[in-house]
């Protein structure tokens, strides 16, 4: 807030876990308080809209109504408003003026909507505050976020949270199944890994085996989330899980989002211990039960290891999940990122 004062904008970095949901709470509630004005918080997932907003009163109760703008509601002159990305740049001419743009996940702010909505924003209020949280302000383009945030407030590591006990700490294991070479000579395509190319590699019913196998040895009763290279590779490691008796299930991109919800919260439940996905679950995904992430595929950069890794870091809260426990984190890669990144 200080920084905000002095320099009209600030970045806040925070790893998965650090509560950046919280933080977005709390600073919109006092930024309202502080300039009178409403505040906009975009997102750019449906999940990051209802869990923002969720937190937003848990913390604030209901005294500060809030608003959503999505694919289906559109409400726009709320004291808060939580919106899509995609949905409210649509209607940026129609912003009210603000006090304040928010924004989740501001790795992402540098994208021509993102930049397009601060544009409108200052339009409509020159003094407009600009405030980002992210875990990885490393963009994959290497695109500087200078042009929007010249300030950083402060930065929360990873060790910092580990060792103060807020978030369990990672037990790594690299396990070497004889693809090591081939996967490090796999081409990168506009600054990502070819993953088709990994899929050829990693792909085969051999080494799916032999992963379950090697995953079973260390982690067989633990709920674990699976990052693959493609929507066929995901499918054919949990038809594999299946096969060996557990249960197991795979989102993506392409699932409708009540089918992936129902999954999401069936797993978070305990009702199904593992869950396959292509890159959807790297951000945004609050689950406190995952205690052991498998990497399936190279990570082209560091910050993408960070956030997969960082999905089963968070602790179990015993009042949410009575009778279960977790103490730490198995991270089982089977890439190469561990090797790469350390």
């Amino acid at each position: 807030l200080s920084a905000l004062r002095e320099r009209g904008n600030t970045l806040g970095l925070a790893p998965t876990g650090a509560g950046k949901s919280l933080v977005i709470a709390a600073t919109s509630a006092e930024i309202l308080e502080a300039t009178g004005k409403p505040v906009l918080v975009l997102q750019h997932r449906d999940e990051l809209v209802a869990q923002n907003r969720r937190t937003f009163h848990a913390l604030n109760g209901t005294a500060i109504p809030s608003g959503m703008f999505d694919a289906e509601t559109k409400q726009l002159n709320r004291p808060v408003t939580f919106a899509m990305v995609q949905s409210i740049v649509k209607r940026a001419e129609d912003l009210p003026e603000v006090g304040a743009v928010v924004t989740d996940e501001a790795h992402h702010g540098v994208a021509p909507s993102y930049v397009k909505l601060y544009e409108a924003a200052r339009a409509k209020n020159p003094g407009v505050l600009l405030f980002g949280v992210t875990a990885t302000p490393a963009r994959a383009d290497k695109k500087s976020l200078r042009s929007v945030y010249d300030n950083v407030a402060d930065q929360i590591t990873l060790r910092e949270l580990v060792l103060s006990g807020a978030l369990v700490p990672p037990r790594a294991f690299h396990v070497d199944i004889g693809v090591r070479d081939d996967l490090a000579a796999v081409k990168k395509v506009a600054g990502e890994y070819d993953m088709q190319a990994v899929a050829s590699i990693m792909d085969k019913e051999g080494i799916t085996a032999r992963i379950i196998a090697e995953w079973a040895a260390v982690a067989a009763a633990r709920q674990t989330v699976w990052f693959g290279a493609t929507v066929a590779h995901c499918e054919h490691v949990a038809e594999a899980l299946r096969a060996n008796g557990y249960s197991a299930a795979v989102v993506h991109a392409d699932l409708p989002d009540d089918q992936r919800q129902r999954i999401l919260r069936a797993y978070d439940r305990g009702e199904i211990q593992h869950v396959v996905n292509v890159a959807v679950l790297t951000e945004g995904w609050d689950c406190q039960p995952v205690s052991c992430v498998v990497l399936l595929r190279p990570s082209s950069h560091i910050s993408t290891m960070i956030q997969m890794v960082g999905r089963g870091l968070r602790r179990l809260d015993p009042e949410r999940y009575p009778g279960r426990h977790k103490s730490d984190c198995i991270v089982i890669d089977f890439g190469t990122s561990l090797r790469t990144y350390g």
